[in-house]
């Protein structure tokens, strides 16, 4: 077989990575793949970054939370990631790798870090990203105006991928909401959110329901204003407006409702997570896209393509 034989399927591409391996005269890691030089043809080996004969090295920021034990048992399992380090103020579990309760402290070296943390550690998560040239997998929710503008700061340095909300699900229901204000909206449609969450969730409303409204506001060149609560006020419904309600009680891992209200009808998108896994798999292959990749700021639109 040549090497112009290479034109072929991503499925095949690793079976021919290994007929040629010892071929190979130089071999780059890029965003994209594997470069193949010594006959100047770029051969493209699948989407999946792949560091050499390495697994991908992650430090979990976060590691003994729900979402970090849920991650870190994802990646347990999966041969293209490792976590090599983890960062918590809670060192009462055991893990199989090492764990820092100050990021600063944190010596392993590493492509990538997790953030599933609290608001108030992620600056000091993003000076040691910026510090050490690591991009970021950012899925802490609740960050103030500051943060937000220091989050976007950083990714002029290091790559930062953010998400409200991680799920495959979530993140194509934003680009369908789009459509759907473009008609509903433009036909005097009242817009609502609810979201429900379980009883330990701290910020409210979910970044997951800023996100579903500002993908429509977006849409609607951000002349909707958003309402939390309107018990302090009574009046009318005001028609820019986008309701937004927090449930918050028992298990629930996460149900979104948003509601187009009409005149005899009424059009609801749900999204219902039954499990935090749909959550971490997103994460973890938020991770796999992001390691290696220039710095800027990323979505999981970027990882579905």
């Amino acid at each position: 077989m040549s090497v112009e034989d290479a034109d072929a399927s991503e499925t095949d591409a690793f079976t021919l990575m290994g007929r040629f391996h010892n071929s190979l005269s130089g071999l780059q890691v890029a965003q994209e793949g594997i470069k193949w030089y010594d006959t100047g043809k770029q051969i493209r080996f699948g989407r999946e970054r792949i560091m050499g004969n390495k697994k991908i090295r992650a430090i979990m920021h976060g590691c003994n939370g729900k979402m970090g034990q849920t991650i870190s048992g994802l990646i347990a399992a999966d041969e293209g990631i490792e976590i090599v380090a983890g960062i918590d103020t809670y060192d009462g579990l055991s893990n199989p790798y090492p764990v820092f309760r100050d990021i600063g402290a944190c010596d392993v070296e590493a492509d990538v870090v997790i953030d599933f943390s609290v608001a108030p550690a992620v600056d000091a998560m993003l000076a040691y990203c910026v510090g050490k040239k690591l991009p970021c997998v950012l899925c802490t929710t609740g960050l103030s105006e500051e943060q937000l503008a220091a989050v976007k700061e950083a990714s002029g340095r290091v790559a930062i991928l953010k998400s409200a909300n991680m799920s495959l699900g979530i993140n194509l229901l934003l680009k369908m909401l789009k459509e759907a204000a473009q008609v509903l909206a433009e036909a005097g449609f009242d817009i609502e959110i609810v979201e429900k969450h379980h009883n330990l969730k701290k910020d409210a409303p979910s970044g997951t329901a800023l996100a579903l409204a500002d993908s429509i506001n977006e849409e609607l060149d951000n002349s909707y204003q958003y309402v939390y609560d309107r018990s302090q006020i009574r009046e009318q419904r005001g028609k820019k407006e986008i309701g937004i309600s927090a449930v918050r009680g028992g298990t629930i891992v996460g149900d979104h409702d948003v509601i187009f209200a009409g005149a005899d009808e009424v059009v609801t998108f749900s999204h219902r997570a039954y499990s935090k896994m749909v959550f971490g798999k997103g994460a973890v292959q938020a991770a796999k896209f992001l390691a290696g990749k220039p710095a800027g700021m990323y979505d999981m639109s970027d990882v579905i393509g």
